[in-house]
């Protein structure tokens, strides 16, 4: 009787086992390779910021084909800021901006369907704290070069830059631009070819071509066209488009202006034109690193062991850049989303933009939640922590020094895909620990690709031959 038993209970043990076994091989986990650990300790420490030292232009001269990039948490006050504030004051923006973007390409979308080998750069800063922008440049504006903080934008087509006499203006860093001391500063006339690009013409100011740009934040600039002088590097680049403010308002506080880095011929790679045969490269910096990015323009910028993927042309909105992307991974598994999710259709919405202005990634509602879900089903051993504005997937890491989470790749056209560092997708939302998911659903077709999954990232745009290249460089 007790061998009948002991029988019994071995084949019982055997059946759980065999079990266990069949469960696993059902949902089997991704192997160790597609995971990897984001160092707590060291995000929570660099929360806490401190301002870099203004930029050396005798220096920059050495290295003409680069200019910095700062964040422009880097170059405002920050002594009475908290990481939480600046955290809520760029998801704010970052909220504006998307709205903007949205309203922008279903404004031109409507309209249109109504209608039926030189080399040089500057360095780019981060400023999240306040304004439209995240990142500034440091380039010379006018003859001799008055050097000023610009914000760059590769969303925009207008460059333009706070002038004297300012019937409104906003606080900047460096003292407003006055087109009376510079021997290079020539106003449009309304005439003028220039002034005939422009996409919103104002009335003509005493015979000067006017322009206005208006910001999804309720920021706008206005003011007259002019054509003057910029210096990058070494590098003088004359004759160049650019908006004169008189009346400006929003949330540029820190930045002299805007540098418009978009497709259209009125932004400053359309207007360099020949000169950089459509190429620019840059690469943002990561948050509270205390170093700097940096801004290239030249077919030399383009690295040749880059991952290349296609851009998307939208004749619909030629300014914005799309990139062909068709999945998300999650632990080295491609998460099941329709490619079709992230496909520019034929009336030109929905696609895919890389936008430097927006810092959350947004994907279409469908997308995000099967993305999301598969995150959290291969984060089960981390603390949750309740969810902050548009972030609904948080965690509570105070007390761990590192946390093993799994890789999150793009899929892109092709057979291309981009893993991003751990830092890239799980972002402390205070300096305490709580860190989010860095993404966010949308409930449009859109899909735009934030800086946040940009930094750290050598960006290459080679408008000419239609591709964007993805390192090999890390910043």
């Amino acid at each position: 009787m007790l061998l009948y038993s002991l029988i019994i209970l071995i084949q019982i043990l055997i059946l759980i086992l065999t079990l266990n076994t069949s469960i696993s091989s059902s949902t089997p986990s991704p192997p160790h390779s597609h995971f990897q650990h984001l160092n707590v300790e060291t995000a929570i420490s660099e929360t806490k910021l401190k301002p870099p030292k203004k930029p050396n232009h005798q220096t920059q001269q050495q290295q003409w084909k680069k200019t910095k990039l700062f964040h422009r948490d880097m170059i405002i006050n920050l002594k009475t800021t908290t990481h939480k504030t600046r955290v809520s004051s760029r998801i704010k923006r970052d909220i504006n901006r998307v709205t903007f973007l949205l309203n922008k390409l279903n404004k031109q979308t409507q309209e249109t369907k109504i209608a039926t080998e030189a080399s040089f750069g500057s360095d780019v800063v981060s400023g999240t704290e306040e304004g439209s922008g995240e990142y500034f440049v440091r380039i010379g504006i006018g003859s001799p070069a008055n050097y000023q903080y610009m914000v760059i934008d590769s969303g925009s087509d207008i460059v333009w830059i706070q002038c004297e006499p300012c019937d409104q203006c906003y606080n900047q860093t460096d003292p407003i631009f006055n087109p009376a001391t510079s021997a290079s500063f020539i106003g449009v006339s309304c005439s003028s070819s220039v002034c005939n690009q422009l996409d919103d013409v104002v009335a003509c100011r005493k015979g000067r071509c006017g322009y206005q740009v208006a910001y999804g934040d309720g920021s706008y600039t206005k003011g007259i066209l002019a054509l003057e002088t910029i210096t990058i590097g070494r590098t003088i680049i004359q004759d160049t488009a650019i908006g004169c403010g008189h009346w400006n308002e929003g949330m540029f506080v820190g930045a002299a202006g805007l540098l418009g880095l978009g497709g259209g011929p009125m932004s400053f790679v359309g207007q360099l034109g020949a000169q950089t045969d459509g190429a620019f490269g840059y690469c943002l910096i990561s948050r509270g690193t205390g170093s700097s990015g940096s801004l290239e323009f030249g077919r030399q910028a383009m690295p040749v062991d880059a991952m290349w993927v296609p851009l998307i042309h939208n004749p619909f909105y030629p300014s914005f850049y799309y990139v062909s992307l068709s999945g998300l991974g999650v632990g080295g598994i491609q998460v099941p989303i329709s490619e079709e999710i992230f496909q520019l259709t034929d009336i030109g919405t929905g696609g895919v933009v890389m936008d430097t202005g927006t810092a959350i990634t947004r994907l279409p509602t469908i997308a995000y939640n099967a993305f999301r879900d598969a995150f959290i089903a291969l984060t089960t051993n981390l603390p949750r922590a309740t969810g902050v504005s548009i972030f609904d997937t948080c965690y509570d890491l105070n007390g761990f020094v590192t946390v093993r989470v799994p890789t999150v790749s793009f899929y892109f056209s092709g057979g291309q895909i981009l893993t991003f560092p751990a830092r890239n997708f799980l972002i402390p939302i205070d300096d305490v620990g709580t860190f989010c998911f860095a993404f966010a659903p949308s409930p449009t077709g859109l899909t735009i690709i934030g800086n946040i999954q940009q930094e750290g990232i050598q960006i290459s745009i080679d408008g000419t031959n239609g591709f964007v290249g993805f390192g090999p460089n890390v910043c």
